[in-house]
């Protein structure tokens, strides 16, 4: 059975409309037939300095712990990959049948294209 679990510093800091958005779409989402690692999509931004902000509901469908180590990953919206940066977190591993929200900033010199924010998601190249 899938769980879901919140990163310290987001358990700490999250306000609770957000909390329970989250859990509202861990609930709809977490019960798949897929045995991998899916990103459901929740929000994205821009930060003050111009950067992406994408945050997403990682679920680990696996039976093994998962970690971000130089992985690829492509922001796509209407079939068009508009911007793609590799991630490393160190601190963060997402055990098995779990799930986590988390927010990837892409650099904004990586953003040449038109961005909408609109029906945006997240897939590992």
């Amino acid at each position: 059975m899938q769980k879901l679990i919140f990163e310290s510093a987001w358990d700490k800091t999250i306000s609770n409309k957000d909390r329970k958005e989250i859990e509202a779409i861990f609930l709809e989402t977490s019960q798949s037939d897929n045995q991998g690692i899916q990103l459901t999509p929740l929000w994205q931004a821009f930060n003050h300095k111009g950067e992406l902000l994408v945050t997403v509901l990682i679920h680990n469908f696996t039976m093994h712990a998962f970690s971000f180590q130089n992985t690829k990953l492509r922001y796509i919206e209407v079939n068009d990959v508009l911007i793609e940066h590799s991630f490393t977190i160190p601190s963060i591993s997402i055990q098995a049948k779990s799930s986590m929200p988390w927010t990837f900033i892409f650099p904004n010199e990586n953003l040449d294209k038109k961005i909408t924010l609109e029906n945006g998601h997240l897939e590992i190249v």
